[in-house]
C-alpha cells in the first residue's frame, strides 16, 4: 500500500502549498510546548520542535508519512541588542515591539523540517536572511492595526500585506512563508511519498 501523508499542523499556509502541489493529505494540528530551553540556539530550537510535532503526529496516524515544521524569525545579536528568537507577538503591544525590533535590520527566518515514517524521523533545518525596511510609528501601527501580525512568526507575513516591508531576501522565498518547498519535496521523496512529478504518480494513494 503507498503511503498516506499527514500534515501536523493546523497552519493554513502550510496545507495551501501541498494543495497548490496537488498532494493529497490530512491534517491536524499537535500541542507541543513551543518553549525555548535555556542557551538553546535558534536552528536547534526549531528542530527540536518539528521532530516533537512529528512525532505527535505519527502517534495520531501512525501508517502516514508525517510532515511537521516549525518556522521562528531571529533577531541577531547587535545594535545593542542580544540574539532573540521571535515567535508569534501574544497581543498587539508584543507585535509593535517586534516590528520595532526588525525596522531597518537584518533577520533570519529559520523552519525545522521533521518527516516521520517507519520509526524514523528525518530533519532539515532551512534558513533565509530577510532585510526589513525602516518603518515609521504610523506604519507599524497601521500593520498591527489590520490584525495580520498576532498569528504569525515575528509579526509579520510576507505573502500578505508586509510584503512591502521587505527590501531584500537570501534564500528561499517559500521559507520566510513557512514551508520551503524544495527541501519539504525532497524529505517526502525520501519517505517514500508519491509527489505529483513521479511517472507513477496517481494523483492520490492507491491500495
Amino acid at each position: 500500500m503507498r503511503p498516506t501523508l499527514f500534515l501536523a499542523t493546523a497552519s493554513p499556509r502550510r496545507r495551501a502549498f501541498l494543495e497548490a502541489l496537488g498532494v493529497p493529505f490530512d491534517s491536524a494540528g499537535v500541542a507541543v510546548d513551543e518553549s525555548p530551553r535555556a542557551g538553546e540556539a535558534p536552528a536547534a530550537y526549531v528542530r527540536r520542535l518539528a521532530r516533537a510535532k512529528a512525532a505527535a503526529g505519527s502517534a495520531r496516524a501512525p501508517a502516514s508519512v508525517v510532515l511537521a515544521a516549525d518556522t521562528a524569525v531571529v533577531l541577531d545579536a547587535g545594535d545593542g541588542h542580544d540574539e532573540e528568537i521571535l515567535g508569534k507577538p501574544e497581543d498587539a503591544e508584543d507585535a509593535h515591539r517586534m516590528l520595532r525590533l526588525l525596522s531597518g535590520r537584518r533577520h533570519r527566518v529559520l523552519t525545522g523540517l521533521a518527516v516521520a515514517f517507519g520509526g524514523e524521523i528525518e530533519d532539515r533545518v532551512v534558513t533565509t536572511v530577510v532585510q526589513f525596511r525602516r518603518l515609521d510609528p504610523d506604519k507599524i501601527a497601521w500593520y498591527v492595526g489590520t490584525g495580520e501580525p498576532l498569528d504569525k512568526a515575528g509579526a509579520y507575513g510576507i505573502q500578505g500585506l508586509a510584503g512591502w516591508m521587505i527590501e531584500r531576501i537570501e534564500g528561499s522565498h517559500s521559507n520566510v512563508i513557512g514551508l520551503p518547498l524544495p527541501e519539504t519535496a525532497e524529505l517526502l521523496a525520501a519517505a517514500g511519498l508519491p509527489l505529483p512529478w513521479d511517472a507513477d504518480y496517481a494523483g492520490e494513494a492507491a491500495p
